[in-house]
């Protein structure tokens, strides 16, 4: 494989929700180590673009294509997406009662591996993850989501992502409901995860997050399209000067 293939590439992407299109066409290149972040107003099609990448049924791609390292993913459904090296943190992520966090991971690391996985090794690397997030042991225990805060449910969503390190992860609006200390604990596990085998998606309204993930790259998305692109001083320009700026006109949210 080349290193121009090592890349997930969005081309032209167009996505229709209940028949009304949201992305309008979108280009845009992650590159493994470096982080992109994705900024926009309410309404802009940042959630679209984070579902469909993840292949979510109610996303429609309408054209355009999504490739993970050469490997065209757009027709694929969502596990096959998780298997080929794509991560998606959800913003409210879901509780599932009855099923703890142990055997939820050691279930999805195994699904995405497609291989047996040794429950000693499992549970060695877990307890390494964790320590490396600064969770406590119990967390384990606990039943997936049931009754965490916010702040844990994005932690969670975080260890899964340690676990099952994936080749590109898209954090969709990973500070969302988080208060200042939650902020700074989920950022401090997503900074110590980075490295030059893994690119990152940041989708955020607020440049308050990318105070401690620091992207590379910022895309301004605003009615479906990015409008705009440059380094992390753009993320200050926006919190400024806001995004009415790019917005057309006589446009509505």
């Amino acid at each position: 494989m080349t290193d121009t293939q090592r890349e997930l590439q969005i081309k032209n992407l167009h996505v229709t929700v209940e028949n009304r299109e949201i992305l309008k066409g979108i280009d845009l290149t992650v590159q493994p180590g470096t982080v992109h972040a994705i900024m926009g107003p309410n309404g802009s099609g940042k959630s679209t673009l984070a579902y469909a990448l993840a292949g979510h049924p109610g996303y429609q791609i309408t054209e355009g294509e999504i490739l993970l390292d050469g490997q065209n993913i757009t027709e694929l459904p969502p596990n096959e997406r998780a298997k080929a090296g794509l991560f998606l943190a959800f913003q409210y992520p879901h509780s599932i009662p009855g099923v703890t966090m142990a055997n939820f991971l050691k279930t999805a690391v195994g699904a995405v591996k497609e291989a047996p996985v040794s429950a000693r090794d499992f549970r060695q690397e877990m307890r390494e993850r964790m320590k490396l997030l600064k969770m406590n042991d119990s967390f384990a225990g606990r039943f997936v989501n049931e009754g965490f805060s916010g702040g844990e449910k994005k932690r969670a969503e975080i260890l899964q992502m340690a676990m099952l390190q994936p080749k590109y992860a898209v954090l969709d609006e990973t500070d969302s409901g988080l208060d200042i200390d939650a902020l700074r604990i989920v950022a401090d596990g997503v900074n110590a995860l980075l490295g030059p085998n893994m690119g990152v998606l940041v989708i955020t309204h607020y440049q308050r997050l990318l105070n401690y993930i620091r992207p590379d790259y910022v895309h301004v998305l605003v009615n479906g399209k990015i409008v705009r692109e440059g380094g992390p001083e753009l993320a200050l320009e926006l919190e400024k000067e806001g995004y009415e700026q790019f917005e057309p006109v006589g446009a509505t949210s």
